[in-house]
């Protein structure tokens, strides 16, 4: 009987988080709608958002003036790892589409054996999100994420035995500045290296700026079937938005309804800005020692509001003849946490796990070994469940003893009610007085839930936000751990 008390009290706790989350999501205030165009005319192009740290290029020769007039898109080369299949539109060198090899966009059944993998970055209306990146100079011509590059091939695919892919993207003013944009990746990484080199062949000095920013749309809502499926949907309490990290002001997330009412604008050394969603990342990580300016904008592309998050890195300045180069990361995958923190401090937060993270990291960290013995996750819950309650044992042992004795002096309680009437300070002392005789601590059957309460709820935040579980199978007709 305690135990099922218990039960029902976690089950009540429970279903009124998901209730209370639920009514905040249907009656959160809809997306603003896009801000004023930015500092110059040129902002009046969705794809054209320079940071206001740096003037807007004038007209003229390899300009801005001139890349608003060619905006239509370029070629698209396929970059291919075992890990990432990329697409990168020679229009900004922009990255438009990411496909994530290892991570099947639905589960694989008889009828479907292969499906496609899922993608993070997707160019399509609906779907918008891509990672930009370019130079931006006040006098000097400079490739911004609208000018046009040129690509030796439409395809480059890691070959078997090699560990590194290089693409290589050129561009050339007709006043002497050659910028070659690469783009770097590793066999089994998730992290793209960006570069700009920059070649000043001029015989005027060269100042600019390296600018990286994601921009993406609301993800569309999905209509679920009934308030059932709704309710026990994880990606529906997952965040979705901007991020940053700095070492300063540590994490920090923005909704995409709150854009508009609290824009990003910060200096920082070191840290990282990105664009969150449930299981999967998208982050820009600028080269460690310099000092970069994080921002946010919103603007509007037919009628629908894109959300923007950048990074610009210090000035470069180049003398004629001259040479430099700008350096960040990318990072677009899955939230695995020693993947995250292998990549760059603060990456890891990007996991969900609320106010209980001294908790769930943890128990993460535990179900993560568990998994490496048993190579089932299902399994490993089973058996991390059973490890909680050997841990808390004593506690819940306590628990019991004391709901027992309670009960056991309910009797006499209820004939102390009888003999005192109305008179609750009596009760009070009488009851008081049966407690010390018969050795019973009220709150005992309190103290241990407080204490074992915290760790369930963060096992359940792990259970909703570990990557790990999307799509894993435990037996018979359960083939996703993370479906309802």
């Amino acid at each position: 009987m305690n135990q099922t008390r218990t039960f029902l009290l976690f089950a009540l706790f429970a279903v009124s988080y998901l209730l209370f989350m639920a009514w905040q999501k249907d009656n959160a205030p809809s997306p603003a709608a896009a801000v004023t165009e930015a500092v110059s005319a040129i902002n009046d192009q969705p794809e054209a958002i320079i940071p206001t740290s740096v003037p807007p290029q004038p007209s003229g020769p390899g300009g801005l003036g001139q890349a608003v007039t060619a905006m239509h898109s370029g070629k698209t080369l396929t970059v291919s790892t075992d890990t990432l299949r990329l697409v990168i539109d020679t229009r900004g060198g922009s990255i438009v589409r990411s496909e994530l090899l290892h991570y099947p966009k639905v589960p694989r059944t008889k009828k479907m054996p292969h499906p496609g993998p899922i993608r993070l970055l997707d160019s399509s209306r609906a779907h918008y999100f891509v990672a930009q990146s370019g130079l931006i100079s006040a006098h000097n011509p400079a490739p911004d994420h609208r000018a046009l590059f040129h690509a030796d091939k439409t395809s480059y695919t890691l070959s078997p035995g090699k560990s590194v892919l290089t693409v290589n993207l050129d561009w050339a003013s007709p006043s002497g500045i050659r910028v070659v944009k690469s783009y770097v990746l590793h066999r089994g990484s998730y992290v793209v290296q960006v570069k700009q080199h920059i070649d000043n062949g001029t015989t005027q000095a060269w100042n600019g700026n390296a600018y990286q920013q994601l921009q993406r749309v609301m993800p569309p809502v999905q209509q679920e079937s009934n308030f059932l499926v709704r309710m026990s949907n994880p990606s529906h309490y997952s965040f979705f938005g901007a991020a940053w990290y700095s070492p300063q002001q540590k994490f920090k997330k923005l909704a995409f309804d709150k854009f508009n009412e609290e824009p990003l604008q910060t200096s920082t050394s070191g840290g990282w800005v990105a664009m969150i969603q449930h299981y999967f990342v998208g982050a820009w990580i600028p080269a460690s020692g310099q000092r970069d300016t994080f921002s946010t904008a919103v603007v509007t592309a037919g009628g629908q509001p894109r959300y923007i998050i950048r990074s610009v890195g210090q000035q470069i300045s180049l003398a004629p003849g001259q040479q430099g180069e700008s350096s960040a990361r990318l990072f677009l995958g899955p939230k695995l946490p020693d993947v995250l923190g292998a990549t760059a401090p603060g990456l890891e937060l990007t996991i969900n796990y609320g106010m209980l993270k001294l908790v769930a990291v943890p128990l993460h960290w535990i179900l993560a070994r568990l998994d490496k013995f048993t190579s089932n996750w299902g399994v490993s819950i089973i058996l991390l469940v059973l490890l909680i309650n050997l841990v808390t044992h004593k506690l819940s042992k306590a628990q019991y003893l004391s709901t027992a004795k309670m009960r056991k002096l309910k009797p006499r309680m209820d004939a102390l009610k009888e003999r005192y009437g109305d008179d609750k300070q009596k009760i009070h002392k009488a009851t008081m007085e049966l407690y010390k005789k018969e050795k019973v601590n009220p709150l005992a059957g309190c103290l241990p839930m407080l204490i074992t309460f915290p760790i369930f709820w963060g096992l359940y935040f792990v259970l909703r936000d570990s990557v790990e579980l999307r799509q894993a199978p435990f037996f018979g007709w359960i083939h996703d751990l993370s479906a309802a």
